[in-house]
């Protein structure tokens, strides 16, 4: 006589059903685990957008900024292309904080910290160097087309009108002082940033609201 398949056939469902809730749960344990991961991810993501950026400005820190020169100066010498750097001073900073209050003072920090940004590409870096100075990292651009930048930035700028948020009362007019310079082969990020603060100084020293490119201290050599 032919057993009872029935009892079998049970057991199988039995074993069946158990095995898909074991495996349904296994899913939502990964789908949480995903989830979770992706969360981490995020999150580590966020923190290393802040230890890289400037909060107040919202542009590459002065850590960023010396990162991104150094691979900058590697790729200009392996592929024989310019690269080109402008610094950036507020003019009379102080007197906005003294005269406006601090508030006041981040806004224009944060006014000619936009405008630097909008000006430049996704390729290039604009950064805040530290106090009231700001620095860009112009990729596969020559000191000509540098200098041309920095004065289009100049003047827009300039032609910003502020107002202070809590009066209402118009902000004078701010200005800048750019220096611009343009690596040399083999020069150290140092001996670059030395130069372009000497044409941001010479800016400055000649009356402020001005660009100076840095081969100003060759015609005076050669003279």
């Amino acid at each position: 006589m032919t057993a009872d398949p029935r009892p079998i056939i049970e057991r199988l469902v039995q074993e069946l059903s158990e095995a898909t809730t074991r495996s349904l749960a296994l899913e939502a344990n990964l789908l949480e685990s995903s989830e979770e991961l992706d969360k981490i991810r995020d999150a580590l993501k966020l923190a290393e957008q802040h230890s890289n950026t400037d909060d107040l400005t919202g542009l590459a820190n002065r850590r960023s900024l010396e990162a991104f020169l150094r691979s900058a100066q590697i790729a200009a010498m392996e592929t024989d292309s310019p690269l080109s750097v402008m610094m950036i001073d507020i003019d009379h900073f102080k007197n906005f904080n003294d005269t406006f209050g601090h508030q006041v003072g981040d806004q224009v920090l944060r006014l000619v910290g936009r405008v630097l940004q909008e000006s430049v590409r996704e390729c290039d870096l604009a950064a805040r160097y530290g106090g009231e100075e700001l620095m860009a990292v112009l990729v596969d651009v020559g000191l000509e087309s540098c200098a041309e930048i920095a004065e289009r930035i100049r003047h827009r700028v300039f032609d910003a009108r502020l107002t202070r948020r809590a009066t209402g009362e118009a902000i004078s007019s701010v200005t800048v002082s750019i220096g611009v310079a343009q690596f040399r082969l083999a020069e150290s990020a140092d001996a670059l940033i030395e130069r372009v603060d000497r044409a941001l100084y010479q800016a400055k020293k000649t009356g402020r609201n001005r660009t100076i490119q840095e081969t100003v201290f060759d015609d005076e050599i050669a003279a």
